[in-house]
């Protein structure tokens, strides 16, 4: 007797509302990829986003907030997956192997990328100028370059990065902060990969591998004014310059109207009127402005002076100071003043001299009204109306309120002792 052959007929799926709402949205969601539509815009920078928990993660970045601790070492992240990924860093465990090498990875995205240099794959296109990648993340470092926006401020100088990352590493330039060591030699330096050539994005671990490159790298200088010839190894520094020829101080004060060719030069401006100085010495008690002014104040009492000349051996306190110095063995004015022709060693100095071609006189005295060309002229001039005296002799225990004076006083003071 043949078998009976089953009638199957394909049974009818049911969903629930809620199953079908949740599709619909997968799909509105996934739509977004092809249309390119970002309806959800970070309020802080600008950026925007397709969905909703990816500008929440983005939010972060500004807010700072980073509830999940690392045991080991009290490093803090923003999600319990980062945090997760990271104790491996400790534990050793790559549990992503490549089949093609045997190389293995911390996280699962790192082998997907890393097959990519065995298939010659660079699935990342860049839709401004076609460029491709091997990664996602060089994407995303190289998309800034089509742009201006600098939407990472440093809260201590008012300079602008395009990441985040930059903004974190340009801050141990204020805090002082060195935490990568060189194996070779000992010496610390903030960033892990300190000899990193920006010209070129090729950076070295240890100090001796990048001396030969450096010696080439750095001696390129591609971007060349037209008005007076000078080199530039960056085309931003190349726009910057170029305004001493224009004339151009695109950015401005609102309170009193000066205008600068750098945002920083305003941020550090606006502290004037504000009278905001939130760092203290606490060998002496005066204030500053900028974290970094009070670090290289602090030189003036421990003595260090880290910046030597290796022409005379002759060291300082800023590293300012030093180019400038070296300059007296080269012999190089690289500052012209475009009014007059009349050359300088520092930028500093030319600065100064513009003033004697405007008359501008912008530092106000509250108390009298009389104007000055530079702060530190301002600064000393109030002393007149506050009667301080920051400069004792140390012999005798007399006061001034200038240090030309202490100077003076000293050497008759130590004359009539003998």
């Amino acid at each position: 007797m043949g078998l009976g052959r089953t009638n199957l007929q394909p049974k009818a799926l049911t969903l629930s509302f809620s199953s079908q709402t949740r599709i619909c949205d997968s799909q509105a969601l996934h739509q977004k990829i092809h249309t390119g539509e970002k309806p959800y815009e970070c309020g802080a920078c600008g950026k925007s986003f397709s969905r909703r928990s990816n500008l929440v993660k983005h939010e972060m970045l500004h807010i700072g907030f980073r509830p999940f601790e690392c045991l080991e070492c009290g490093k803090n992240f923003r999600w319990r997956s980062e945090l997760v990924v990271h104790q491996r860093s400790h534990s050793g465990e790559r549990p992503y192997e490549c089949l093609e090498c045997g190389k293995s990875f911390i996280q699962s995205s790192h082998l997907v990328e890393h097959q990519n240099i065995h298939t010659g794959e660079r699935p990342y296109e860049c839709e401004e100028c076609g460029k491709r990648f091997l990664r996602s993340s060089d994407l995303i470092k190289h998309q800034p370059t089509h742009t201006d926006e600098r939407p990472f401020r440093c809260p201590d100088c008012g300079k602008g990065f395009k990441r985040n990352f930059n903004l974190v590493t340009h801050q141990r330039t204020h805090t002082g902060e060195r935490p990568y060591k060189c194996p070779e030699c000992g010496k610390s330096f903030s960033r892990k990969k300190p000899c990193e050539f920006s010209e070129c994005g090729k950076s070295f671990v240890r100090c001796s591998n990048s001396i030969p490159h450096g010696k080439i790298c750095l001696g390129k200088k591609p971007h060349k004014c037209l008005e007076c010839g000078k080199s530039f190894r960056l085309s931003s520094n190349l726009k910057t310059h170029h305004r001493v020829h224009t004339g151009e101080r695109p950015y401005e004060c609102l309170e009193c109207g000066k205008r600068f060719r750098q945002s920083q030069h305003l941020s550090r401006h606006e502290k004037i009127h504000t009278g905001e100085r939130p760092y203290e010495c606490l060998e002496c008690g005066k204030t500053f402005i900028e974290s970094c002014n009070l670090t290289i104040h602090q030189r003036f009492h421990n003595g260090e002076r880290p910046y030597e000349c290796g022409e005379c051996g002759k060291c300082f306190i800023r590293s300012s100071q030093l180019l400038a110095h070296q300059l007296t063995h080269t012999g190089e004015r690289p500052y012209e003043c475009p009014k007059c022709g009349k050359q300088f060693r520092t930028s500093s100095h030319l600065l100064m001299h513009e003033q004697t071609h405007t008359g501008e006189r912008p530092f106000h005295c509250p108390d009298c009204g009389k104007s000055y060309k530079r702060n530190s002229h301002l600064v000393m001039h109030r002393r007149t109306h506050t009667g301080e005296k920051p400069y004792e002799c140390c012999e005798c225990g007399k006061r001034f309120s200038y240090n030309t004076a202490l100077n003076v006083h000293e050497r008759t003071c130590m004359v009539t002792e003998y």
